[in-house]
């Protein structure tokens, strides 16, 4: 279902996105325990905080899926389109 996103740092993904209205849709249950605590790009709550995305270098990964969550989606999609690691 839908939970909000909350970037840690700033990201080329996260650009001319509202920092108060990041909600995006999640499909799974699991997520990834990062052992590097500087890679986790962004995270949720539910029940606990848990990395929702991860970032380094040229690799963007995200637990939530863009391509369903509407608004918010479409811009991170364009941000990747336009990014340039």
């Amino acid at each position: 279902g839908w939970n909000r996103v909350e970037p840690k740092h700033d990201h080329p993904l996260f650009s001319k996105l509202d920092r108060g209205t990041l909600d995006f849709y999640f499909v799974h249950s699991f997520h990834v325990n990062c052992k590097d605590g500087d890679s986790v790009s962004a995270t949720s709550k539910y029940g606990y905080e848990f990395a929702s995305s991860i970032a380094r270098d040229n690799l963007f990964a995200s637990q939530f899926h863009p391509e369903k969550s509407q608004d918010n989606g479409l811009q991170m999609l364009t941000n990747f389109l336009d990014w340039k690691p």
